[in-house]
């Protein structure tokens, strides 16, 4: 298998958010039949659709989007295919091993957590998905990567209506944006990465100056 693949999802009015998010909103500003040009209108927040956390996103004295180099945003990737867990499961070191040994011998990889939850998208069930857990977390940042990417609402649980433990702290967040990691998240279709060889991961962000994160256009090159 050889090409390029789009991972991201569809940037419309009503998509899915994080809790407590902006609403998305698309809508015609412009329309070339009376103003002679079309252009569109955006309402969104920055963690919209598939996008990037930036250091700052959990911390106001981490770096903020634009103080990241840029190769924390592209680069080698090592595809840890964790699929088959149950809603809101642990994911573990143990887990990640395999993951976790390539990344050590794979300076600059990027980490691809394939949980196949996208396939949940636009439906309650998106916000049951996997996690990582604070030792995945640390076990990932000494196996040397910058940046985790996740078919997942978040790498940390997701509240739902009703949770009585409705603030987990974001444990895992702060374990990888406290190294200087970047998170990528709402990726989708990552089960086609499944083992595929030499796989390039591209996640460049929206340029917004003392941003927490921005929404990307997330696409892996293959062979």
């Amino acid at each position: 298998m050889t090409g390029w693949f789009d991972l991201s999802v569809p940037v419309v009015t009503g998509m899915p958010v994080y809790p407590g998010d902006p609403e998305v909103t698309v809508s015609p500003a412009l329309r070339a039949p009376a103003d002679g040009v079309n252009v569109l209108s955006l309402h969104l927040g920055s963690q919209s659709g598939t996008h990037v956390d930036a250091p700052y996103h959990v911390d106001d004295a981490w770096p903020r989007l634009d103080e990241l180099p840029l190769d924390r945003f592209a680069g080698p990737a090592v595809v840890a295919d964790v699929r088959g867990l149950p809603a809101r499961a642990p994911i573990t070191p143990a887990l990640l091993a395999p993951a976790l040994d390539a990344l050590a011998a794979t300076p600059g990889a990027l980490l691809v957590l394939v949980t196949g939850w996208s396939a949940h998208w636009g439906t309650d069930a998106y916000l049951a998905h996997p996690w990582l857990t604070p030792q995945a977390a640390r076990a990932v940042v000494a196996a040397g990567p910058r940046t985790v990417a996740v078919d997942a609402l978040s790498v940390d649980p997701t509240p739902q209506p009703g949770d009585p433990q409705a603030d987990f702290g974001l444990p895992a967040h702060r374990v990888l944006c406290g190294a200087g990691g970047v998170i990528a998240e709402n990726l989708t279709g990552l089960e086609q990465l499944v083992g595929a060889e030499a796989v390039e991961m591209f996640l460049f962000p929206l340029r917004l100056p003392g941003s927490d994160g921005a929404p990307v256009r997330a696409v892996a090159r293959v062979g």
